[in-house]
């Protein structure tokens, strides 16, 4: 029988909607990291007062996806890759023990839960065609699951904090590497396997092979970034971004010419 009656209805506000749609546009990367945005621009390309959209982004401030800096305006966030290399190191030795006791802790019907999520990531058409993998946010998420799965509130609070948003974006583009998003799928597999046998060494293992393969591509891009050079995107101590703009900026700005 399907579960579709007993699933609560959410009503969403206009500013919970602004929010989902500027954070995808953000991770999907038509809001460039460092790119300027422009509240009115904004505005008029999403078809809405500037109330709403500037509680939307005070949102987006929180969960550190923006940046407002004085006198310039609000930022798409970023971080170098040197930085980001090493958040993720500490993220792949922090989630691989989120997992191990998550395999202790987590329900049967949690587990089961997560297996149908992937199933759901599986009709993904872009995972599919292995154009990219995106994941909804929280409950969405295969790994939010599995951080909340390990019942150690510290742990969660690391990994689930500030970055949380920010690695989502890193996370999506490493996705986007010709044949990445299939081979995520199924590391994501091997590790609720390894859940179900209530394995914990080999749910670690799996997690930290799966981050491992993934941070591969920030590794790659380290290796052919000039010696000189910290970032390829802007860095937060002020570098201007280069390159395009998102489709969003774009949009606002062709309605005001």
């Amino acid at each position: 029988m399907s579960d579709l009656l007993e699933q609560k209805v959410q009503a969403k506000s206009l500013v919970d909607l602004v929010v989902e749609r500027i954070e995808a546009a953000i991770i999907s990367g038509d809001l460039e990291p460092g790119s300027r945005l422009s509240e009115q621009g904004l505005a008029a390309s999403l078809g809405l007062s500037r109330g709403p959209l500037r509680e939307a982004i005070r949102r987006l401030e929180g969960r550190k996806l923006l940046e407002r800096t004085p006198n310039i305006g609000v930022r798409v966030a970023s971080l170098s890759l040197k930085d980001l290399n090493e958040v993720l190191q500490v993220r792949e030795a922090l989630e691989g023990l989120a997992c191990a006791l998550a395999a202790r802790n987590m329900c049967d019907d949690e587990i089961a839960a997560l297996k149908a999520l992937l199933s759901q990531h599986e009709q993904q058409k872009s995972v599919r065609e292995g154009k990219g993998y995106y994941q909804e946010s929280k409950d969405f998420d295969f790994h939010f699951r599995i951080v909340t799965g390990s019942r150690n509130e510290r742990l969660a609070q690391i990994l689930l904090g500030d970055l949380y948003y920010l690695l989502r974006i890193y996370r999506y583009k490493s996705s986007t590497k010709p044949g990445r998003a299939l081979k995520a799928l199924q590391e994501h597999k091997a590790i609720v396997m390894a859940l179900e046998r209530r394995d914990p060494v080999l749910a670690e293992q799996k997690m930290r092979e799966h981050l491992r393969n993934a941070r591969k591509y920030v590794e790659e891009q380290l290796a052919i970034q000039p010696a000189t050079e910290e970032t390829v995107v802007a860095s937060r101590r002020g570098a201007r971004t280069e390159g395009r703009v998102g489709s969003l900026e774009r949009a606002a700005a062709g309605r005001r010419r």
